[in-house]
């Protein structure tokens, strides 16, 4: 493993600049380049915004805000977007970048340390875009914004981790992409994102919390919606689950690097 980190660090001007082609090319391709970064998170609050803010409203105690509903839809759906983005990455990660493995001698780890940069770059992109929007609504959520921090490495700990793994088993069982993309369709809906967990019955309230991306949605949600520090104890379940799943995947990279040219 130290061999691989100091590979990793050896090619640290490859990864810098794969970073900034990727963002320049997002950029060159399209009119409305890193706009698009913004636009697609945005588009989806409004949309649930119009549908279910009526139903809603009542349902967020403690704030104030006529604009509370698409605030705690925001405030949730950063730290999603970052989540399904770099898990989307690097699912496919090896498979997309065949060409390149076969061509070229670098280190495999790379990939992914790219992906998660260009993921980074692009959550903090949307985070300015969504605080213009929430002082266009006059809510100002400074007080605790250093906490941002510590969530975004839970998110990012958690995300790699599921995310090497899974894209490790992708290279040799191509049907793991395919069920990870329907898997993320429910996975977003069991996660309070869209609905308070105040809505949800008691008694379903433990396989809510199983779901380790519900703690780091409330933890933004408190942060950006009701303006307090996160709760620490349920962070704790997916940053040491963040951890194991890293653990295995790094493992499991280790194991399977020299064969992962023979299956591309």
């Amino acid at each position: 493993m130290k061999r691989v980190l100091l590979g990793l660090w050896s090619y640290r001007h490859f990864i810098i600049s794969s970073i900034k082609n990727e963002f320049k090319t997002r950029f060159i391709r399209s009119k409305l380049g890193g706009a698009w970064i913004v636009l697609h998170p945005l588009a989806q609050v409004l949309i649930y915004a119009l549908v279910l803010s009526k139903v809603m409203q009542a349902k967020l105690p403690g704030v104030a805000s006529e604009y509370a509903y698409p605030i705690y839809l925001l405030s949730g759906m950063v730290a999603w977007t970052l989540f399904s983005e770099l898990l989307g990455r690097l699912l496919n990660i090896f498979i997309e970048n065949a060409n390149l493995l076969k061509k070229l001698a670098f280190p495999k780890l790379a990939l992914p340390v790219i992906a998660i940069g260009s993921s980074l770059i692009n959550y903090i992109l949307l985070l300015f875009a969504m605080y213009g929007v929430f002082i266009s609504l006059g809510h100002y959520p400074f007080k605790e914004i250093l906490w941002l921090i510590p969530l975004t490495v839970i998110v990012l700990i958690f995300t790699v981790g599921l995310g090497l793994l899974l894209g490790i088993l992708n290279l040799f069982v191509r049907d793991v992409g395919q069920v990870v993309s329907i898997v993320l369709q429910f996975w977003f809906w069991l996660t309070p994102i869209v609905y308070a967990p105040s809505i949800v019955p008691q008694k379903y309230h433990t396989l809510l919390y199983a779901n380790p991306m519900t703690s780091i949605v409330e933890g933004f949600q408190n942060v950006l919606l009701y303006q307090k520090a996160p709760e620490i104890l349920p962070l704790l379940y997916p940053a040491f689950l963040g951890l194991l799943l890293l653990g295995i995947g790094l493992w499991l990279f280790v194991k399977t690097k020299e064969e992962m040219t023979d299956v591309l």
